[in-house]
């Protein structure tokens, strides 16, 4: 009864409009935690070793949120992440139907081909890196507040000291179908978060959110860590980023 009288007063419009504010806010407050581990190694570490002291020294983590059902298609990503202190350490691990790598070039469209995406604000102010790996290892990097509001980072400094390898080598391919497996490890130094030279890792709280795309695959899909509650699929969201904390 009081539930009706609600609706007399307010309107079915009104109460479909509480409902989706709620659900708003429930997403956005709804952020994952993850605590990032310093693996503490006395030497520098080639990309193989570092991809040995991840299995050893981490939790595997799941980018398995679909939250857009006209992309309903879900490929099996994994990812591990820890950092030394200097460094931010990561690997992916993907299975999927149809693998693409087009782009080679540094700050190109990666997204387009098959590709996993870190994106991290360390200053939880709004602003963010947004690392996109294709998988071949091409590199996408910019900063800003949003979408539009970018600004990319210079690419001979991304190839001079972000390291990363993958499974699937650096040779472009047109797409391949079937039932593919693929791992990437990859190693971000502080000096590409340009705009953050006083960065430092330990004790860090940052906000982030990982993901997994294929705008230009067969079966596009876009795969998020922390929920997203946009319309339509749209990384660009740090009000939807979950929060790493790195020890």
């Amino acid at each position: 009864m009081k539930f009706l009288i609600i609706i007399n007063r307010i309107g079915l419009l009104g109460l479909l409009l509480i409902l989706k504010s709620l659900t708003s806010f429930s997403q956005t407050d709804m952020k994952k935690e993850l605590f990032v581990k310093q693996i503490r190694n006395s030497k520098t570490s080639s990309l193989a070793e570092v991809g040995v002291l991840l299995e050893k020294e981490t939790d595997l983590q799941e980018i398995a949120v679909v939250n857009w059902d006209a992309f309903s298609y879900q490929p099996e990503v994994k990812f591990r992440i820890a950092h030394n202190k200097d460094q931010i350490w990561l690997k992916f691990y993907v299975t999927e139907e149809h693998i693409l790598a087009k782009h080679i070039k540094t700050n190109s469209a990666t997204h387009k081909d098959s590709c996993v995406e870190f994106f991290v604000d360390p200053e939880q102010k709004g602003k963010y890196y947004n690392f996109e790996f294709n998988c071949i290892g091409t590199v996408h990097l910019a900063y800003g507040a949003g979408r539009h509001d970018r600004v990319f980072i210079p690419a001979e400094l991304i190839e001079n000291n972000i390291q990363i390898v993958s499974s699937l080598g650096d040779t472009p391919f047109e797409e391949k179908s079937g039932a593919y497996s693929w791992e990437m490890t990859v190693v971000i130094p502080m000096s590409v978060f340009i705009h953050n030279p006083q960065l430092q890792l330990q004790q860090l709280t940052a906000n982030a959110n990982f993901y997994k795309c294929g705008d230009d695959t067969s079966r596009p899909h876009y795969l998020t860590w922390n929920p997203v509650g946009t319309e339509r699929p749209d990384f660009h969201q740090p009000a939807y980023f979950g929060v790493l904390r790195f020890e």
